[in-house]
């Protein structure tokens, strides 16, 4: 070979090598990258707990992890949630994470929808309620999980407990989230040829007032009780434990103090997901080739001392599937 040649070609093989191993160290690899949380509601509250559990379980060790809680449970005022998400925009621009997973609607809302749409900044959302059509998703640069409770099997298991029945009744806390989720279920009960009717509560007192109210009626569905700021799951029991005749049904585990029968949903699930597509996303994949879907999975539980308190008996093959709330 003459010699100019191979110096040409070993000039040739250095710069591939050099742009390879450019190229190599401007790919962050997933625990190379940030991966910022930012929770709608607070530590404490258990769904939201149950969310975060799920998320850094899935992200541990895979990518730096950092938090921030919105806390619109507590802070209610639209001011107060639109500087949430102004704190939330702050920490973004500052820490410049690689991507943001959120939870629940707020974060949607007050964060994504204003200030990130269709950006370049990559958003995986979990536990938006029942739908993305207020916010607009897809966007290309966002995906996700909605949450949504199996009302129609709830409904269904409520009638066939409770034969004749045609009146139930939700109670819940006095939130949009809870004036979203009752009108959602009286959507399905209608349907189903049931008058539904809607109590939502901002203290205990109220809540025990309606669930007395409820008794009325043949079944009660019983919403969150996120918004109550006064509320106590032992003062609830012991209110409600002498005056339960009629069945009581919820899709939250953290009611079944207060509840009979639960077909609840699994927040760490919506974590797990979030988790599992932030990676994906960090490995290369398109927000916008990944399809937006809801949660899949529920888990039974019985309450036997309100069951019990109430005089009824609940099938035999109900009680052998159902874990009980101790």
């Amino acid at each position: 070979m003459h010699p100019a040649r191979s110096h040409r070609g070993g000039r040739r093989c250095m710069r591939i090598a050099l742009s390879l191993l450019f190229l190599l160290a401007n790919v962050a690899t997933a625990d190379e990258a940030k991966c910022l949380f930012v929770s709608s509601y607070h530590q404490g509250y258990a769904w939201s707990d149950g969310v975060e559990r799920g998320l850094l379980e899935t992200l541990d060790g895979k990518c730096q992890i950092r938090q921030f809680d919105m806390d619109t449970k507590r802070k209610k005022s639209l001011e107060e949630k639109k500087a949430a998400a102004n704190e939330a925009r702050a920490l973004i621009e500052s820490w410049r994470p690689d991507i943001v997973i959120t939870a629940d609607d707020n974060a949607a809302k007050y964060l994504i929808k204003p200030f990130y749409r269709d950006k370049d900044l990559p958003f995986v959302f979990c536990g938006v309620n029942w739908t993305v059509k207020e916010y607009g998703f897809p966007y290309r640069n966002v995906t996700g999980m909605i949450e949504v409770a199996p009302v129609k099997t709830m409904i269904e298991e409520a009638k066939a407990l409770t034969p004749g029945a045609s009146r139930g009744l939700y109670i819940g806390a006095d939130t949009p989230t809870e004036k979203k989720n009752a009108s959602r279920i009286r959507q399905v009960a209608e349907m189903q040829g049931l008058e539904f009717e809607q109590q939502l509560s901002s203290s205990l007192q109220s809540w025990i007032a309606a669930y007395e109210a409820g008794q009325k009626f043949d079944f009660i569905i019983i919403g969150s009780n996120a918004g109550i700021g006064d509320w106590s799951d032992d003062a609830a029991f012991e209110a409600i434990k002498p005056i339960t005749t009629q069945l009581t049904v919820t899709s939250h585990e953290w009611m079944m103090p207060v509840t009979m029968l639960g077909m609840t949903k699994v927040p760490e699930e919506q974590g797990e997901w979030a988790g599992k597509v932030a990676l994906q996303i960090l490995d290369g994949a398109l927000p916008n080739t990944i399809p937006i879907i809801a949660n899949r999975k529920w888990d039974l539980y019985l309450n036997p001392a309100l069951v019990e308190s109430a005089g009824l008996k609940l099938p035999a093959q109900l009680l052998g599937k159902g874990k009980v709330y101790q």
